[in-house]
């Protein structure tokens, strides 16, 4: 892996998503990347608005890391690998939704997929 001058982190406002994003920024900081947060729009967080979400992100994020927000709507592994790649983002750190092995081998979890699917490293996130 080459130098991390930009990182992906899908957000959805779950714990997990918060712990990623936590993990995100510190690597951002380390390695004095720039950061896209990406909120896909689905019916599993259609009760929390992407406002909500980056409101919350954008008080965590020091004044020093530039930070750009994406919203889409669609297939979330998709969406989010679509964006990864439009903004030429060299990582993606996202949250495990816990489904657990089986849960996640009969259902397929969207980290699975990104990490399956994404031509960039992934890290995710417990």
């Amino acid at each position: 892996m080459g130098t991390i001058k930009k990182i992906l982190v899908p957000v959805d406002g779950s714990v997990n998503g918060c712990k990623a994003v936590d993990e995100a920024i510190y690597l951002a900081s380390k390695c004095r990347a720039a950061m896209d947060f990406v909120y896909v729009e689905s019916g599993v967080n259609k009760d929390i608005p992407s406002e909500l979400v980056f409101d919350r992100i954008w008080q965590k994020l020091p004044a020093d890391i530039t930070a750009n927000k994406h919203v889409e709507s669609g297939d979330i592994s998709k969406a989010i690998l679509k964006v990864a790649d439009a903004e030429k983002s060299d990582m993606i750190i996202m949250g495990s939704r816990g489904l657990g092995v089986i849960k996640g081998a009969l259902l397929g979890s969207v980290s699975q997929k990104v990490v399956e699917e994404a031509k960039i490293p992934v890290m995710v996130i417990k």
